[in-house]
């Protein structure tokens, strides 16, 4: 009887066993295919024509810049977009989406776009200071842009809208770059998801845990420095427009930090659009800058009262 239940107990635990692995094997393939589909979807977004400056030494250290095709009397604003791609991944020219570099130099604004260094060479926190780098390079050599150094908006989509969330509520970052707050007029965060690290790792990381693992480890004290919804306390930039589509993660994160930058009292409008999943998460994106795409107007009013245009 012993030797039957030692049997049974064994056959129990190859079962989970196999259970577990198939589990994983089949988490794998589809995070293999979820980044597949993003590669091909971005490489179809390339986008090209902007003006190439280096702000640092590291070759991912670059901006690609284009100047206002209409409308620019005198300095013109600055819209600063920091790209996506899991903080390990991605660029300026096949991560911005090609409607956004159409779009806000047609309304007389500059417009650049952000590389910077990648984990796992790079660590979240030097990303981070790469965005204020790039901002205090802009800021320092605005005349010879043609942009008001008082009116830039950092825009960032998933890991950059972490990135400029970051950005705009510690001031260690900026305070290296020998800036402050006032340098910025505005954040646009676009569907980030890791705006509560601790929590993100705990309800978003079945697919996306690995990526997150990476940048982030395991440290609860670094977790939460890197969380801009922790650093949300006053000073924060003057203003947030935070958007996201229908992911949950993404609506919670969205929510949390809107709220933890109300408590401090910043200025925080928030917006949601149609679209799930990895498609929806792409498409708001993709589509910013679009007329025909809801959020471009939203985003465009926005602007227009930052920018006082």
């Amino acid at each position: 009887m012993k030797h039957t239940r030692l049997i049974a107990g064994s056959l129990i635990a190859l079962t989970a066993f196999a259970a577990v692995t198939q589990a994983q094997g089949l988490r794998g393939r589809m995070r293999d295919r979820i980044v597949k589909r993003f590669a091909e979807q971005v490489e179809k977004d390339k986008v090209s024509g902007g003006r190439d400056y280096a702000y640092g030494a590291n070759p991912l250290q670059r901006f690609a810049f284009w100047t206002p095709t209409a409308g620019a009397r005198g300095p013109a604003p600055l819209v600063l977009f920091v790209h996506g791609g899991g903080w390990k991944r991605g660029d300026m020219e096949n991560a911005t989406g090609k409607a956004k570099v159409a779009h806000y130099p047609a309304e007389g604004y500059a417009f650049a776009s952000v590389n910077y260094r990648l984990v796992p060479d790079a660590t979240v926190e030097q990303q981070a200071g790469d965005v204020a780098s790039a901002l205090a390079w802009i800021i320092g050599h605005a005349r010879e842009l043609g942009i008001d150094p008082k009116r830039i908006v950092l825009m960032g989509h998933s890991a950059g809208a972490h990135l400029v969330a970051l950005v705009g509520t510690d001031p260690r970052y900026l305070a290296a770059a020998g800036l402050d707050e006032s340098a910025i007029a505005g954040v646009v965060p676009i569907d980030g998801a890791a705006y509560d690290v601790p929590k993100q790792l705990s309800i978003g990381a079945r697919i996306m845990g690995p990526t997150y693992d990476q940048a982030f480890g395991k440290d609860p004290v670094r977790q939460r420095a890197l969380s801009p919804t922790f650093q949300a306390a006053s000073p924060n930039a003057p203003a947030f427009l935070i958007l996201h589509v229908q992911r949950k993660d993404g609506i919670e994160q969205s929510r949390g930090l809107a709220e933890a930058l109300r408590s401090a009292g910043t200025t925080v409008q928030i917006n949601d659009f149609p679209g799930t999943g990895l498609q929806g998460h792409m498409v708001i994106n993709r589509s910013l800058g679009d007329p025909a795409y809801p959020a471009t107007k939203v985003v465009d009013d926005w602007l227009k009262g930052r920018f006082g245009a």
